[in-house]
């Protein structure tokens, strides 16, 4: 019997979860479904500079279920650049950041938004 997926930390869901080709020209592209967790991965290593061990600890999963998540979503992200697909993130084993106003570690985007909002006001 297989063990049952542990739900991965995420700091919220992405501003929009569907993206593709602008040029259509009246047919629709095939959709790649990126789940919300993979999605993470991605934020976490390649935007936030995570490594795979952080990115693993900020995700309350082991390291290793954070390389394969990862390795699928550069999978998929390279298969919608290179063919011309449209991205579709949703879905997956994931709880939401608990507390948003605290954060849920250090790549929370929750933090950083809270950040540049009191370097606004202290700018204004």
């Amino acid at each position: 019997m297989a063990r049952p997926v542990k739900r991965r930390q995420v700091c919220r869901l992405p501003g929009n979860n569907r993206f593709g080709p602008m040029n259509r020209r009246g047919r629709k592209p095939q959709t790649v479904v990126m789940s919300v967790d993979e999605y993470e991965a991605i934020r976490l290593i390649d935007w936030e500079g995570f490594t795979q061990e952080e990115c693993a600890e900020q995700m309350q999963v082991a390291r290793t279920t954070v390389q394969g998540i990862y390795v699928e979503a550069r999978k998929k992200l390279s298969d919608v650049l290179v063919n011309n697909k449209e991205l579709l993130i949703e879905g997956g084993e994931y709880t939401l950041c608990e507390d948003p106003e605290k954060g849920c570690g250090r790549g929370c985007s929750h933090r950083r938004q809270r950040r540049r909002q009191k370097d606004a006001a202290s700018e204004g």
